[in-house]
C-alpha cells in the first residue's frame, strides 16, 4: 500500500481493532497463566514465534540473516524484550488486568523520556511535558491507591505485580528505543522482531525454573492460548503493527495507543469481574490524556 500522510478510514478501523486486540491479549495472558508458569509461558511463546517468523520470511524469499555487525544490538534488544515480557507475564499473574494495563501502557512516558535523553531531535516540548505530567500523575495515583482495581472487595492488589507492570513498560520503551537508535534501524522490521524472539526464547526458558514449577493446571484452553500468542500476537499481530507504521505517520499511529488501556480496563471488568471504581477510572483518564499529548504531532512553524 502507498504511504499516506494521514490516517484514513481503513487506518482508523485497523488501529482501533489492534488496540482491542492488545487488550484481549492481556486477558489471554491472565488466563493462560493458570495453566503455565508465566516465565515458561513467555519463553515457549518466543520459541514458537521463532518458527513462525522463520517460515514467514522464507516464504517471502527473505530468510533470516544473522550478521556479525548486528550481533551486539540484536542480543541487547533480545534481552530487553525478554525483560519486558517476563515482567508483564509476572505482573498479570500477581495483579489484575485493569491495574496492569494502566501501568504497562504508560510506555510512551518512558519512551519520550529516553528519546529526550539519547535521540537528537526528540526533545520534550510544552505539549509533551504536559502529557508526561498527566501520565505520571495517573501512574502515581494507581500505585498509591492500593484498593483501586482490587480482585474483589476487601482484597488489596499486589504491589509487586504493579511494579512488574511498570518495569515491563520501561522494558517496552527500551526495546523501541534500541530499534530506533542502534544499527538495527537499518534492518527490516521482521528481522528486528526475529532477533527479539530468537534471543528471548532461550533466556526465558533457562530462567523459567527459577519461578517455580513449569506446569500448573494445564488444560487444552491454555495450550490454545499459547499457540494464539505465538502465531496471532507475536508473529501476525506485531508484523501488522509494523506494517501500519510503514504506511501511516508514526505520530498518528501512536495517538491510538491510549485506547489499549481503556479497552483492557473494560475487558478486565466485563470478562474477569475485576473491580473498577472512580479512583481507577481517574488514573486511567490521566494516563490516556497524557498519552494523547505525548504523541501529538508538532505544528509546523509558519514562515
Amino acid at each position: 500500500m502507498q504511504r499516506k500522510d494521514r490516517i484514513d478510514m481503513f487506518g482508523a478501523v485497523s488501529l482501533t481493532g489492534f488496540a482491542l486486540f492488545l487488550a484481549i491479549n492481556q486477558v489471554v495472558i491472565k488466563l493462560v497463566n493458570e495453566g503455565l508458569q508465566p516465565a515458561f509461558f513467555a519463553g515457549a511463546r518466543s520459541a514458537l514465534a521463532v518458527l513462525c517468523l522463520w517460515a514467514f520470511m522464507v516464504w517471502r524469499g527473505r530468510p533470516p540473516r544473522l550478521t556479525r555487525e548486528m550481533a551486539v544490538p540484536g542480543v541487547l534488544i533480545g534481552l530487553c524484550f525478554s525483560a519486558e515480557f517476563l515482567l508483564l507475564f509476572l505482573a498479570l499473574d500477581l495483579t489484575t488486568v485493569t491495574r496492569s494495563a494502566i501501568l504497562f501502557y504508560s510506555m510512551p512516558v518512558w519512551m519520550a523520556l529516553g528519546a529526550h535523553l539519547w535521540m537528537p531531535g526528540e526533545r520534550i516540548g510544552p505539549a509533551k511535558a504536559a502529557g508526561l505530567a498527566l501520565a505520571l500523575a495517573g501512574v502515581a495515583w494507581a500505585l498509591m491507591d492500593r484498593a483501586a482495581g482490587a480482585p474483589a472487595p476487601g482484597q488489596a492488589p499486589s504491589l509487586l505485580g504493579d511494579l512488574c507492570a511498570l518495569g515491563a513498560a520501561i522494558g517496552w520503551a527500551s526495546t523501541a528505543l534500541m530499534a530506533r537508535a542502534t544499527r538495527l534501524r537499518n534492518e527490516r522490521p521482521e528481522m528486528q522482531l526475529f532477533w527479539q524472539v530468537l534471543v528471548s526464547a532461550p533466556v526465558l526458558l533457562v530462567a523459567a525454573p527459577l519461578f517455580g514449577p513449569l506446569i500448573r493446571d494445564l488444560q487444552p484452553i491454555h495450550i490454545a492460548g499459547l499457540v494464539f500468542h505465538a502465531v496471532a500476537v507475536v508473529s501476525a499481530g506485531f508484523m501488522f503493527w509494523l506494517w501500519l507504521l510503514s504506511v501511516y505517520p508514526v505520530s498518528s499511529v501512536a495517538s491510538f495507543s491510549f485506547l489499549s488501556p481503556v479497552f483492557s480496563v473494560g475487558l478486565g471488568w466485563a470478562l474477569l469481574g475485576e473491580q473498577v471504581g472512580l479512583s481507577l477510572i481517574g488514573a486511567l483518564v490521566l494516563v490516556a490524556a497524557g498519552i494523547v499529548l505525548i504523541n501529538r504531532p508538532r505544528r509546523a512553524v509558519a514562515l
